[in-house]
């Protein structure tokens, strides 16, 4: 079990008070990230205690804790998985080296990049939802979202370490610039498309962490593998709290589902949901459509000589990189993918190096598919005849290969007039938006009790009742 220090200003196992020069620099930058915080945080909650869970130590058995805290006063920390001695560089150009744990010269540029993007992307979604507390179903919900926020804010300090302990000062200056960007700001907008988008209602919301921050654990997994051993060790212990907001995602979608499908069974039930106070299924699919085509962008380009220059160079693998691949340097290998030759799809072998991107986003793709599946078992079991699909990888693009063309979602290219002109059919219209909108108005704080739009879970947080006072709301 690693060494912990929780009786500093910054908790942490990297041993930060024996580098006294870094422990002043993320102490100066700590008043800072608090700043931000307090403005782009959960608006409305900063004083009200919440139910969290804590990073306290990067063992499997005991790295969180729970108990009522303020958000100001969560203890974010610096944690990195236990090092593995001995440690080899498993893929690329530089397979069978030590691991490096310093940055390698001729590499530096690019996995700043690397850290870079990975750090925007914490801070983005945090200010992407600062507002939906504002109209939460229930006090469980407000806490998921609440513990959504305080992670992706320690994983904002994981990659700020990094900057900090391995960049000098370039690594200064891209950790205030971290604080400085805003999501959706026309200046100053996040790196990545997905989060600028607005994220402001829960439907959304619970579509962006089953979709969205499923991207973010395929990311991890391939930083993971990274032959930058710091970076690896971050990511891996990152992984451990990005499953919570998967499920907090994938549940939160299947219970809207139940509760719609249960009020379309309701004696009173006259053909539309909407009058019942549900949302109907076709514009769940809508914003499922949303959510998963903005993440499928996240991946980057189908081809892509920046993703063979990060696997060559040992920076970025592919996710599960030793379980799930024999050959590990990927020279003289294919990969069969869809491409775009004179307005038609054809099938085509890609240099494997150069196709890493697609290699992830097909595995993504697949690992979503097992949850619209769940979500597909619920609505079958009241016996309705819907079916919930993934969008075709052509359909909504704004990156790669199909971001010039229009694509229906299944796949059927189209101009971008004419999808412009069908958008609504298989996107969320202005009418949807208002009529989601009308269902949020007022946020429900009393213990126990859920909004009409969605079903109780099926038991609470940590073995507590499900109408524990998660929040102590004032």
């Amino acid at each position: 079990m690693s060494d912990v220090v929780n009786d500093t200003k910054i908790p942490n196992n990297v041993d930060l008070s024996s580098d006294k020069k870094l422990q002043r620099a993320l102490e100066q930058w700590q008043p800072a990230f608090l700043d931000w915080w307090m403005e782009m945080g959960p608006e409305g909650f900063q004083k009200d205690d919440v139910y969290l869970r804590t990073a306290i130590s990067v063992d499997s058995d005991g790295w969180a804790q729970f108990d009522h805290v303020k958000m100001p006063d969560y203890r974010w920390g610096i944690f990195l998985a236990d090092k593995t001695e001995g440690r080899k560089i498993g893929f690329g150009d530089h397979m069978g080296e030590p691991a490096w744990q310093e940055v390698p010269g001729e590499h530096r540029n690019s996995l700043r990049r690397l850290i870079v993007t990975q750090a925007d992307t914490e801070p983005a979604s945090v200010e992407q939802q600062r507002l939906l507390g504002q109209t939460c179903p229930s006090l469980y919900d407000l806490r998921n979202l609440f513990q959504v926020n305080v992670e992706e804010g320690r994983h904002l300090w994981a990659m700020v370490y990094l900057l900090h302990r391995y960049f000098g000062r370039d690594g200064r200056e891209e950790a205030e610039a971290l604080l400085q960007r805003r999501s959706g700001d026309s200046d100053r907008p996040r790196i990545l498309g997905a989060f600028n988008e607005p994220c402001n209602h829960w439907l959304s919301f619970f579509m962006f962490t089953f979709f969205t921050d499923r991207d973010g654990k395929y990311q991890l997994l391939a930083l993971a593998e990274s032959g930058f051993d710091p970076l690896s060790r971050t990511t891996r212990f990152m992984l451990t709290e990005e499953a919570h907001h998967m499920f907090v995602g994938e549940t939160g979608v299947q219970r809207i589902i139940d509760r719609t499908c249960q009020l379309m069974k309701d004696t009173s039930f006259s053909g539309d949901v909407r009058a019942l106070g549900g949302i109907d299924l076709p514009t769940i699919q809508k914003h499922l459509n949303l959510w998963y085509s903005l993440s499928l962008d996240l991946f980057g380009g189908e081809i892509s000589s920046n993703a063979a220059q990060y696997f060559a160079s040992g920076l970025k693998g592919r996710a599960f990189e030793e379980k799930e691949h024999t050959e590990h340097t990927a020279l003289d290998q294919a990969y069969a993918m869809d491409v775009l030759r004179d307005g038609k799809i054809a099938r085509e072998d890609v240099a494997l190096r150069n196709a890493m991107n697609e290699v992830l986003r097909d595995g993504y793709i697949v690992d979503c598919q097992r949850g619209v599946d769940k979500w597909n078992k619920t609505i079958k079991g009241h016996g309705i005849d819907f079916e919930l699909k993934l969008p075709s990888r052509r359909f909504h693009r704004h990156v790669g290969i199909y971001s010039d063309v229009g694509a229906t979602p299944a796949g059927e290219l189209l101009s971008k007039e004419e999808f412009a002109r069908r958008r609504h059919e298989w996107l969320p219209s202005e009418d949807d938006q208002k009529f989601i909108d009308s269902l949020m108005t007022k946020p429900v704080y009393e213990k126990g009790k859920f909004a009409n739009w969605i079903a109780p879970p099926p038991r609470g947080i940590k073995g507590l009742s499900v109408d524990f006072e998660y929040v102590r709301h004032a």
